[in-house]
């Protein structure tokens, strides 16, 4: 008794058989694999030449973008050589972060007296730097809302230390 195979059986093992038609290819370097835990957050102050500057917040974990704008807001280390142009939140340091694709909208609580346009670029690095560390593209744009606007807040804008081609 002869066995007959199923016509979608047999056009199935012929495929895996053909294969794809995309050749091997010998493996591509890309660096040091992630180890999953990061030292800390990179916070952007300002030095006594106007300039953004990075600054590593040991935390034992990246954290999130609230979380380190809430570490941004409490101000700089007392014995650094760098200073904020954001003044006192008033202890309010809470941000709220909403994305879409290639955008960050922060809703900030300062108002825009409270804020430089250097204040701005400061919070802008900030959560640009936590977003490319979690794996964001390094041209991501965002938008900075205040509790009372400035000319500044509510445009979107680059960090002018990070970025696409930067």
């Amino acid at each position: 008794m002869r066995r007959h195979r199923p016509l979608p059986a047999v056009l199935s093992a012929a495929l895996l058989l053909a294969g794809c038609g995309v050749p091997a290819s010998d493996p591509v370097a890309a660096g040091d694999a992630p180890t999953g835990v990061a030292p800390g957050v990179t916070l952007y102050f300002v030095d006594d030449a106007g300039r953004l500057v990075p600054q590593l917040r040991e935390t034992g974990r990246l954290g999130t973008v609230p979380e380190a704008l809430a570490l941004l807001l409490a101000g700089p280390p007392r014995d650094g050589d760098v200073h904020t142009e954001i003044t006192s939140a008033g202890g309010v340091t809470r941000v709220v972060v909403t994305t879409s694709p290639g955008l960050m909208h922060l809703a900030v609580p300062l108002a825009g007296y409270e804020v430089t346009s250097r204040g701005i670029d400061q919070i802008v690095c900030t959560a640009v730097g936590v977003a490319v560390q979690r794996g964001e593209p390094r041209d991501i744009r965002v938008r900075v809302s205040l509790t009372i606007p400035s000319p500044e807040s509510g445009t979107v804008r680059d960090c002018p230390v990070i970025g696409a081609g930067r």
